[in-house]
């Protein structure tokens, strides 16, 4: 996938699949080290803040517990009524159900503009000078999302590749195996958010963060997991059977499977 491709935002006709598994989601998909919250916190000078593709809040519980106010920007009608119930305590929340590049938002007025894991989903040739306008000066804007770290000598994923390569027709390509340091180059980080410098958009004081992590799945965990992966629903149903019958077999004769991951934190902020 070139640039171009990449600054559409991917699978953006899938992004609505996450509003059918808001409970699922919300269970199983990896929190964020508290670290990564206070070195953002840290780095803003203001708490008025805007969250992009907000999701069920596994982001958004950590600035509003620091005072800040949250607006949440969420395409999901099901997933902006979970936030809102899962924030009704809170009066320094708001939600907005809409796509960022759509969203009616004034210009020059958030301290701090986010998103975690979403903004691949955006069209970048809109998102990044839309966040820009609506920062006020000095306002920071940070994206972050975890990738899996596939780590030589791990029978369990080896065993794995074999089953997905049966029946993830796709046509099936075995995850490329990335050091951490890989996610600082410009490559990863056009995969990872969408463009290579936010330099290009006008944005200044470029940071940019890593952070380790580990999970242990059981065999039921992990395919709640997987479930929640837009690429693994749109499967035919006999193949995410076959895969996930496979997936469940390979864990429980382990035991339970443990995945490294590496959390990518990216921050700018506008002049």
């Amino acid at each position: 996938m070139n640039k171009a491709e990449f600054s559409k935002g991917r699978e953006r006709e899938r992004r609505v699949h996450f509003d059918e598994i808001v409970e699922a989601y919300d269970k199983i998909r990896p929190e964020y080290p508290d670290e990564l919250f206070s070195d953002i916190i840290s780095y803003s000078k203001g708490k008025n803040a805007l969250e992009i593709g907000a999701g069920t809040g596994k982001a958004t519980a950590p600035f509003l517990g620091a005072g800040f106010g949250v607006t949440a920007v969420e395409l999901g009608e099901n997933m902006t009524q979970f936030l809102l119930s899962k924030f009704k305590g809170y009066n320094n929340f708001n939600a907005i159900t809409s796509d960022f590049e759509n969203a009616v938002l004034e210009n020059d007025v958030y301290d701090l503009v986010y998103a975690a894991s979403a903004f691949h989903w955006v069209d970048t040739e809109i998102g990044c000078p839309k966040a820009f306008r609506i920062l006020k000066s000095g306002g920071a804007f940070a994206l972050f999302r975890y990738n899996v770290i596939h780590t030589d000598g791990n029978i369990i994923y080896e065993e794995l590749q074999e089953i997905y390569k049966k029946y993830y027709h796709k046509p099936y390509k075995k995850p490329i195996k990335l050091s951490r340091e890989k996610y600082l180059e410009p490559v990863e980080i056009l995969r990872g958010f969408g463009f290579e410098d936010l330099k290009t958009y006008g944005f200044t004081d470029i940071s940019m963060k890593l952070y380790d992590a580990q999970q242990t799945y059981s065999a039921d965990e992990y395919l709640t997991f997987l479930d929640t992966l837009s690429d693994h629903r749109s499967l035919p149903e006999s193949d995410r059977t076959a895969l996930y019958a496979g997936v469940r077999e390979i864990i429980n004769k382990y035991g339970e499977y443990k995945k490294d991951y590496v959390f990518q934190l990216y921050m700018a902020r506008k002049p």
